[in-house]
């Protein structure tokens, strides 16, 4: 204290003022005043330029011109190109491209030949003579090449399924699913002396209707073939062995893995399975799932495979349902109880995985046949080129040959891996973890086990909380405001996202209203200009608002100024709106080099409904029509006049409104159209009876129907008031999903099939009821004489050339029980 006392300055004495002196002293502060008010009047010159001083302490704070601001995002959004253009490249495989090169491991050329001779017997739906004789035909014939050609170090067995059962899935909603006498192809690669554990490799060769199928899956059958050849000329012995199944009945809602893992002898010896599978045409093959857990099986992948290419926000994004598509990676999983990984090459998906003894739940009693076991597995999938997935362009010479090779490379790598690994023969052991994983820009890919990931978030979020902490402590030392800066950057943040929603939102509305949705399906682009600019033009505005209104020149901005800037985007942003909204983009095309058609159902069906008593009380004809986007008919409307308003369907009082939906998909399609028109006369009619009626205790009546009629049917089933579903002998036997009160059963066989029996057991709350259920039978017809009527067919030819139609004949019948 006396030592800072000591420093102080002195006080000065205070003086007397001089006699008089006020009055001076008042008399010339008048005089200044007047002065200054003079001065002031009087005009004054221009100020003097600024000094480079400003300039120097706003670059001594960081800021740099707004010209170089925008060449800096420039330069990293080149950088990003860059970037992505270098994964892109990794689809191009170095060295010799001719079928000489390939002799020692997997030929591409040779894939592509079974490839073309598969799709040259066009459309493959389950059922139809393409599918079970010529394609299982051509298969048998390329196996036994393969097989008088192997090494004499291995063993191969085949073995032509015809399984028949039923199953209740999840999938759209739920629904119960019953086949019978449809095809599974299965050979088994073995050494010599047997072996007690396999690895499955899984794909199928059926199609949707109206589609040559090369993508999905004709390929990934392609590269099995290819990949069993090459496996079975290594004289390498194996330890375990590979299963082989080319499945016939993908596309009906997995109904052939279900028949193999639940049915076949062999499917006791799996441990893992590569599934094969489709979502798009040519590209890189994508692993997308895996597990459930054995995190062994993703390290497998990363160890084995040539060209990984790997995401586990695909495995997110497929697993939460967003996606409405399902592979036969699930039953695999759920039914074999087998981990696994998915893949997805742009023109197929793939799954990986393993098993181990454990019990499963069989609802047909066909475990005793086939005990099951805990299977492991990796999906992947071919996901470029969309737009043609399912339609007339998924044929062979879309599908680049270097996908192919990537794919047959990656598939033969893992499988010997995998056949010769320790995991596989005991994979209990290694079973428990979730992997975490991602490629590198197609360069390699990274994987660790998800509680490592678990950990590296636990420090991140305690290095956030000491840092912010140590900010905290320095501010209240300093007199800073670091706590309500912080608050006030998150809250600036936050409504700038919300902002920038909304608006996206509004420009989105405002831009169907006009009529010209969707322009982004063949203009990719000018979406990215059109809502990228105004987004990128409100961020940056409210974040210049809240620099001069909060932050001043803080160093967190670096850009001086914005105005150039934000009347650049303004400008982009209104000359795009303006073009998008006067229709300058269209948004369909059938370029044959990259068409982006529009898809659209047709069904020309005969609809009959019964009363109690078997009466005809409602007949009428007409062809169905379902559009399967956004825009609906509004662009086919000019082309056809009669498909409008007038003619849109309404919802009978019946299941699923009275038509014949392939899929419970009823919920997702709200708008539809009937279009008067003649009878359908199928070779195949339907015939449906009830064959019994019984009483059975707790008040109940137990029902057996009849049904015969073509591969593919459809039931829905809805009880009447006081009426409930008990059991049943479809599905799991105790219960059906239900929509909406309606309940959906997928029927379908392959060649030749018996009458179909199945039994309702239905309980009521009145002792003796005049009706307990109302059935509705739809039969669809997907190939042979009666697909398509001389009405669809005239129909067909007046849509434009940018829409690709997949048609077929159906009937509706309803009865009531």
């Amino acid at each position: 204290m006396a030592a800072v006392a000591k420093d102080r300055p002195e006080p000065e004495p205070e003086l007397e003022p001089e006699p008089g002196r006020g009055v001076r002293i008042r008399g010339f502060k008048e005089r200044l005043k007047r002065a200054k008010s003079r001065a002031e009047a009087q005009p004054q010159p221009p100020p003097p330029p600024p000094s480079s001083e400003g300039r120097d302490v706003a670059k001594a704070r960081g800021e740099v011109p707004e010209a170089a601001a925008v060449l800096l995002a420039a330069a990293h959004l080149l950088l990003l190109w860059a970037l992505i253009q270098l994964s892109l490249r990794q689809l191009l495989l170095l060295g010799p491209a001719g079928p000489g090169a390939e002799q020692a491991g997997f030929s591409a050329h040779t894939a592509r030949k079974h490839l073309q001779h598969i799709t040259d017997f066009g459309p493959r739906p389950a059922g139809s003579p393409a599918n079970e004789i010529l394609t299982v035909n051509y298969l048998l014939k390329q196996i036994q090449k393969i097989q008088e050609g192997s090494a004499a170090a291995h063993s191969i067995a085949v073995d032509i399924q015809r399984p028949s059962g039923s199953f209740s899935i999840d999938f759209l909603g739920g629904f119960s699913s019953y086949y019978h006498n449809i095809t599974n192809i299965v050979v088994k690669l073995e050494p010599k002396d047997g072996a007690k554990h396999a690895v499955l490799a899984n794909c199928h060769f059926d199609s949707v209707a109206n589609s040559p199928g090369a993508s999905d899956d004709a390929v990934s059958c392609a590269v099995m073939l290819e990949v069993l050849n090459a496996l079975s000329k290594s004289s390498t012995p194996l330890q375990h062995a590979v299963i082989f199944v080319f499945n016939g009945a993908e596309e009906n809602i997995l109904q052939a893995s279900h028949g193999f893992i639940t049915q076949h002898p062999w499917a006791k010896l799996i441990r893992a399975f590569i599934n094969l599978e489709a979502a798009g045409v040519g590209g890189k093959e994508l692993v997308f799932q895996s597990g459930p857990e054995n995190p062994w099986l993703v390290q497998a992948y990363v160890r084995a495979a040539k060209h990984p290419f790997a995401s586990v926000v695909g495995q997110e994004v497929f697993q939460s349902g967003v996606i409405p598509s399902d592979t036969d990676f699930r039953i695999y999983r759920d039914y074999g109880n087998i981990p696994g990984l998915q893949s997805a090459p742009p023109a197929c998906e793939a799954s990986l995985s393993t098993s181990a003894p454990k019990g499963l739940w069989d609802p047909l009693g066909l475990q005793g046949m086939s005990p099951l076991v805990a299977t492991q597995g990796i999906d992947l999938a071919f996901i470029e080129n969309g737009y043609i997935y399912h339609t007339k362009y998924d044929t062979a010479d879309r599908i680049p040959l270097d996908s192919i090779k990537r794919a047959g490379d990656n598939i033969l790598a893992v499988l010997q891996y995998l056949a010769t690994s320790v995991e596989l023969a005991d994979s209990t052991q290694y079973r428990h973890g979730t992997m975490v994983f991602f490629d590198v820009l197609g360069l390699f890919v990274v994987a660790y086990p998800q509680r490592i990931g678990v950990i590296i978030n636990y420090l991140v979020a305690v290095a956030a909380v000491l840092h912010l902490g140590k900010k905290f402590s320095t501010s209240i030392n300093h007199g800073s405001h670091y706590m309500r800066d912080l608050l006030y950057g998150i809250g600036v943040t936050i409504i700038c996202w919300f902002i920038i929603f909304v608006t996206i939102l509004i420009v989105a509305v405002f831009v169907s209203l006009t009529g010209h949705a969707m322009s982004w399906y063949t203009h990719f682009y000018v979406s990215i200009v059109l809502y990228g600019s105004i987004a990128l033009a409100k961020l940056i505005l409210i974040h210049t608002l809240a620099k001069n209104l909060y932050y001043g020149v803080s160093l967190i901005y670096l850009c001086r100024s914005t105005k150039w800037t934000l009347l650049g985007l303004g400008t982009v942003f209104l000359v795009s709106a303006t073009l998008v909204c006067s229709g300058a983009f269209f948004p369909y095309a059938s370029d044959p080099a990259g068409p982006h058609p529009k898809r659209i159902s047709l069904q020309h069906t005969t609809r009959t409904f019964h009363d109690l008593n078997g009466e005809i009380i409602k007949r009428d004809s007409g062809i169905w029509i379902n559009g399967f986007d956004y825009t609906l008919m509004s662009h086919v409307t000019p082309h056809i006049p009669e498909i409008n308003h007038t003619i849109r369907s309404s919802c009978e009082n019946a299941p699923f409104c009275g038509f014949p939906w392939f899929l419970p998909i009823n919920n997702f399609i709200r708008k539809n159209w009937y279009l008067p028109a003649s009878e359908i006369s199928p070779k195949t009619p339907v015939a449906f009876k009830l064959i019994s009626k019984y009483k059975m205790p707790l008040q109940s009546m137990k029902l057996t129907f009849e049904l015969t009629g073509p591969s593919h049917m459809t039931l829905y089933i809805r009880p009447l008031e006081g009426s409930f579903i008990i059991g049943s002998s479809i599905g799991d036997g105790t219960s059906l999903y239900s929509s909406d009160g309606d309940y959906f059963v997928f029927y379908s066989h392959g060649l030749q099939a018996p009458p179909w029996q199945f039994w309702l057991e239905i309980q009521t709350l009145e002792p003796t009821p005049d009706a307990m259920v109302t059935i509705a039978v739809a039969s669809h017809y997907l190939f042979g004489e009666d697909q398509r009527t001389a009405d669809l067919i005239a129909l067909e030819k007046r849509f434009p050339e940018w829409c690709v139609i997949s048609s077929w004949s159906s009937s509706y019948n309803l009865f009531v029980f």
